[in-house]
């Protein structure tokens, strides 16, 4: 008895899936629209992907005259694309010949055999929660589960369909998926699949960094990834595609000793909480970087065991080697110029806050606005997130001169455009002012004119031209 949640995406693939049916081919849907809804998982994105004994070229048949477009990227593949307009608007849809497909050893693309047995291409998925099918061109839906995956789903069990060693062979990221179907679910995987894993860890290597980043980003962004994450470095898995995240485990913290820096670090990343489960009216913030810059925020620390106070290793110098590490890290995953720019800044920045402690002046506050700059919110919210303490009074302390800062950043910002600090005057109105042309000169005069802009705030115009004819003055002797 397939369950009434079901039933709208059954009616919405209805037509389609009587076109196959007419020309005597079977219409699986397959993948995790299939998982989520048997697992009643609430809200979820409908991945309408499916599977057949049709091949590409009658697949392309039977999509015309009934999808509005058609692209055959995927076709060496199998996999012929759709869009069709809706009553629920565009609609994209996969639809991929039955295949049984291998990895060599040293490549990074499958051989691909087409197979006219849904069996067969459930065998060479992933996980078993992921290997079932429903067959829509059945006389009624009916469930295609010959692994056991509804089982598993239920117990939270992960398990390859055949042997792990055969399915991490097949697509080496499978054991980074792993990881992510551990924390997604909260599975625990069969100590077969563990041990493939230990064992095969090093076949991740012919994986293109581009899909790893993907895969990362994913486990990032779930609401718990840190049981894959330790999964990861367990196993030995993380070597491979993040060795700073392993050598973190027992370093001493020197801010939070009863941890190491590993465990304060997941700590941090797990404070950082989805867009989902902020207060109405919360101001956006970029999760997914954010997230990212808890992962690395500490990078540095093995690096710098010299750190602890009274030891001459400054915040400063902490924060530098961090955010050395973490572009080197994010640019081997080939994440965007973006990305590594704005993660690599959060991590040197990210330590800015503890001297508040010791008293910050008006300029100070604005440096700090200026140094962050659009990643403002994103500083605040790691820097919020890094109080991982178990000491409530010190907890309280911390949560309040955040609370204190924020305050004045935005008493600053309703008397000065601190969003965009820059001087008074601009580049036109200093070449007027002096008689001069472009040259080195505006540049000297500009950055004079920051530097007050920083320290004094906003002076008015015919302050801060008096300013600029006394500093030509002294330093041009006119």
């Amino acid at each position: 008895m397939i369950p009434a949640r079901f039933q709208p995406v059954l009616e919405e693939l209805a037509p389609l899936s009587a076109r196959f049916r007419a020309a005597g081919h079977r219409l699986y849907l397959v993948g995790g629209t299939v998982r989520d809804l048997l697992a009643d998982a609430g809200s979820h994105e409908i991945d309408f992907d499916a599977t057949t004994d049709a091949r590409p070229e009658q697949v392309k048949q039977l999509l015309r005259g009934w999808a509005d477009a058609i692209w055959t990227q995927g076709e060496r593949f199998g996999t012929i694309g759709a869009k069709k307009k809706g009553p629920h608007g565009d609609r994209t849809y996969e639809i991929t010949t039955h295949r049984a497909e291998a990895y060599h050893e040293d490549s990074r693309k499958p051989d691909v055999e087409f197979s006219d047995q849904i069996e067969a291409d459930l065998s060479r998925r992933d996980f078993t929660i992921n290997a079932m099918a429903l067959e829509l061109t059945a006389d009624s839906p009916t469930l295609v589960d010959p692994f056991g995956g509804a089982v598993d789903l239920l117990t939270r069990t992960l398990r390859t369909p055949l042997a792990p060693e055969i399915s991490f062979s097949d697509d080496p990221l499978r054991m980074l998926r792993a990881a992510r179907f551990i924390a997604r679910l909260q599975a625990t995987p069969v100590p077969e699949l563990v041990a493939a894993v230990r064992e095969m860890s090093g076949r991740l290597e012919i994986v293109s960094a581009e899909r790893i980043r993907d895969e990362l980003d994913k486990l990032m962004t779930l609401p718990h990834p840190s049981a894959g994450l330790w999964f990861a470095i367990e196993t030995g898995l993380a070597d491979q595609f993040l060795p700073e995240l392993p050598s973190m485990r027992l370093e001493q913290d020197p801010l939070h000793r009863h941890k190491d820096v590993l465990t304060h670090t997941l700590a941090v990343m797990e404070n950082v909480r989805p867009p989902s489960e902020q207060p109405a009216g919360h101001p956006e913030f970029d999760f997914r970087r954010t997230r990212l810059a808890a992962l690395f925020h500490d990078v540095g620390k093995p690096r710098t065991r010299g750190y602890q106070k009274g030891k001459g290793v400054t915040f400063h110098h902490h924060d530098a080697v961090g955010a050395r590490m973490t572009r080197k890290r994010l640019e081997a995953l080939r994440y965007s110029n973006d990305d590594v720019q704005a993660i690599t800044e959060l991590v040197a920045l990210h330590l800015r806050f503890h001297t508040y402690a010791m008293g910050w002046t008006d300029s100070a506050v604005r440096r700090y606005v200026r140094d962050a700059g659009p990643l403002l919110r994103e500083l605040n919210v790691l820097t919020r997130c890094d109080c991982t303490t178990r000491n409530e009074k010190k907890a309280l302390v911390l949560s309040r001169r955040m609370d204190d800062l924020e305050a004045r950043i935005e008493d600053l910002a309703s008397r000065e455009e601190l969003a965009a600090i820059r001087p008074e005057l601009h580049g036109g109105q200093v070449m007027e002012q002096l008689g001069v042309g472009p040259g080195p000169v505006v540049g000297a005069a500009l950055a004079f004119l920051l530097e007050i802009r920083l320290e004094e705030g906003l002076l008015g115009e015919d302050a801060i031209r008096k300013r600029l004819d006394v500093w030509w003055q002294s330093e041009h002797g006119k």
